[in-house]
């Protein structure tokens, strides 16, 4: 069974269409990458299946439990978002660390804030609390940040801030970590140094959607391609397909231009 199924999802913002039908799915294990010009609705997307926008049509599943259906009021709750974000991780564009905690706390402060919430936490804390900074103290070594864990956002580079970013969304154990162009803030010096973490995540077997303009990363990293053009997706398929030898014209035309430019 796929983890995530996607279908009919629809999103107009005013008279604006930006999402119109989109359908996929994707398997546990699997790395998609979604590609296509700005304004495509590659972001909106993504943003839909974080609950950071709400879509007018459309089913969202995660594991066969249906998260969002426009036909259902009863998964339409606002006091159950949070909860459905728990499904998804989110890497943005720019890298949302809070300045006044260091990338250690950074990566801490969700999970300590969940678990807070639970019933035993104040019989546990300091219990729970050795555990989130034990995860976060690993999850920072992973990323090889294990010497700047003190370090506060203004200290580091933009690569390294974008991997404290990712150590944060991994923190919640998501069902499905989602990147938002990665590496679109960085300069091209520090753009292969998250590119390579993303890849060792692949490697693993992470489960991904990763919305990229680094097209030969798209091609060689991701199991599963999407071309996005005017809110639909226009192709889809394997990733040395849909760039070697696509289908439709638009795909080509894009393809193309990233060529020449």
């Amino acid at each position: 069974m796929a983890i995530l199924e996607v279908e009919h999802i629809c999103k107009s913002f005013n008279r604006t269409e930006v999402l119109k039908d989109i359908s996929f799915s994707l398997e546990k294990g699997q790395a998609v990458s979604i590609i296509g010009s700005s304004g495509s609705g590659k972001t909106t997307l993504l943003r839909c299946l974080n609950f950071l926008e709400r879509p007018d049509r459309g089913v969202i599943k995660v594991g066969g439990d249906t998260l969002f259906d426009s036909g259902d009021p009863s998964t339409q709750l606002e006091s159950a978002i949070r909860k459905k974000r728990l499904h998804f991780g989110l890497v943005f564009q720019s890298f949302n660390l809070f300045p006044q905690y260091t990338a250690l706390g950074n990566v801490m402060l969700a999970k300590e804030l969940l678990a807070s919430e639970q019933p035993d936490y104040k019989a546990r804390k300091k219990e729970i609390h050795e555990e989130i900074h034990a995860q976060a103290e690993e999850l920072l070594t992973q990323m090889g940040l294990s010497n700047r864990m003190d370090s506060y956002p203004h200290q580091l580079s933009g690569g390294q801030q974008q991997r404290v970013a990712i150590a944060r969304a991994l923190a919640l154990t998501p069902d499905i970590l989602c990147f938002d162009e990665p590496t679109s803030a960085l300069d091209p010096e520090l753009t292969g140094e998250v590119l390579r973490v993303i890849k060792e995540l692949a490697d693993k077997k992470t489960t991904m959607i990763i919305v990229t303009h680094e097209m030969a990363f798209a091609r060689d990293v991701a199991d599963h391609t999407i071309f996005m053009d005017g809110g639909l997706i226009v192709e889809q398929g394997n990733p040395r397909q849909v760039f070697e030898c696509p289908r439709e014209e638009r795909t080509k035309q894009f393809l193309a231009r990233f060529t020449q430019g």
